[in-house]
Parts: structure tokens; sequence; C-alpha cells
């Protein structure tokens, strides 16, 4: 697999902090400083991932990432922001971004950003060969941990089901509202909490050590059991 990072940023201090420790993590990178750059240079390069800025001169960090999808499906973003508002968020997520890291922000988290997005996305072949930590019977509506029902309702079963479909993928509660009730009920996002927080209590009492459905705060909720 290529080991190159594309860095899509404006600032020169940011872009050479950033190419600086993932270099010294082992990866290769390159460095774009305007967005009409990304398409073109993409089309002769297959980089691993790309860390995309959101405020760009010329093309926008959200229609890089809307393009990206669009012609590289495959290939992951993480965008990079000083706008921390929650339609920002959601908006790039929707987009197809895979992850999300507001400014200012540590370089090593960047870099562990970065290694856990490309692992979930190759894994090792061990890790590849253990089994995932929940099961689900669709036809039984049931979750098993271990080959042991966690006992979940309709509801609970439903919000699981979604997020597994996506390990990694961040779902914002209007997005989790949608699959829980197809009726189009309005509901608060403390019911979306309150689901979540039985769901997680569940999951604890059968892996008590593990934490798999994680909350990204002011966004919503993934399931992620490789962490």
């Amino acid at each position: 697999m290529n080991d190159t990072i594309l860095i899509v940023e404006d600032e020169p201090k940011i872009a050479r902090l950033v190419a600086d420790y993932l270099q010294q993590s082992g990866y290769a990178t390159h460095h774009l400083a305007h967005g009409d750059e990304v398409m073109p240079w993409l089309a002769d390069h297959a980089p691993a991932l790309i860390l995309l800025d959101l405020m760009l001169p010329g093309t926008d960090g959200l229609t890089l990432c809307r393009r990206i999808g669009d012609q590289y499906p495959a290939l992951p973003v993480i965008m990079l922001t000083a706008r921390v508002e929650e339609v920002d968020r959601l908006l790039g997520l929707e987009l197809g971004a895979d992850d999300y890291i507001c400014k200012p922000f540590s370089p090593r988290e960047v870099v562990a950003r970065v290694k856990a997005v490309l692992r979930r996305l190759h894994p090792q072949t061990e890790e590849a060969a253990t089994p995932a930590p929940l099961s689900l019977d669709e036809d039984g509506w049931r979750a098993l941990a271990q080959g042991t029902d966690l006992g979940l309702t309709a509801v609970e079963f439903q919000l699981l089901k979604v997020m597994m479909q996506a390990p990694g993928r961040i779902f914002s509660r209007d997005q989790l509202m949608d699959h829980m009730y197809r009726d189009h009920r309005i509901v608060s996002e403390r019911t979306v909490d309150s689901h979540i927080k039985k769901l997680r209590r569940k999951i604890a009492d059968a892996y008590p050590e593990r934490d798999i459905i994680h909350s990204v705060y002011g966004v919503g909720y993934k399931y992620q059991p490789d962490s």
C-alpha cells in the first residue's frame, strides 16, 4: 500500500509540523497549499490518505471532499479546520470525510487519527482474523456478544445496526433519529442519548474493558470496536 499522506493546507507552518510528525512515524508526505491543485495531482498520484483543510484558496475543502468522494470513493479523507460550528462538522462528515480534527490540534493527535483510519481500512492479517466483538442476528433482531444475546430493544438494535454498518463513521443525532423512527415522529436529542446510554451499558456488561460505542463531542456517536 502507498504510504504517502497528502496534506492540503494553506498555512505553511502547520503543514510542515504535521509533515514532520508523519515522516517520523514512517509516512511519506506531499503538501499542496491551493485547492485548485488537488484534483489534478490526484489524477496522477494515489496517496494512502488526505489531510484536507476546510478553508483553502481556490476550491474549498468541502467542495473537494465531495469531488474526492465521487471520483475516489475508497480514498480516506480527514478534514482539518478552525471552524468548529456543528453545521460545518456535520456537513463535512456527510460529504464523506472519514474523520474531523479541529484546530488547534496536537500533531501527535493527527498521526494517531491517520493511523486509526488506515488501520480500519487496511487491517493487518492477524487483525482481520480476529472475530468482531459483536454480531447481529437480523432475522431475530438480536445482538450477540460471543454468542450471548444482549437483550436489546428494537430501537437499540436498530441504532447498533446502523453504526455497525459503517465502523468509524460519526452519525449525528438527527441521522440516528431518522433510523430509529421511520414515521418521522418528533423526539428530542436527549431521547437518542438515552437509548445510546442503555445500549452502551448492555455492551459494557459483555465487554467491561472495551469502549465500543464512542461519543464525539458536539457531533454524535460512532461504532469503533478496534479502539
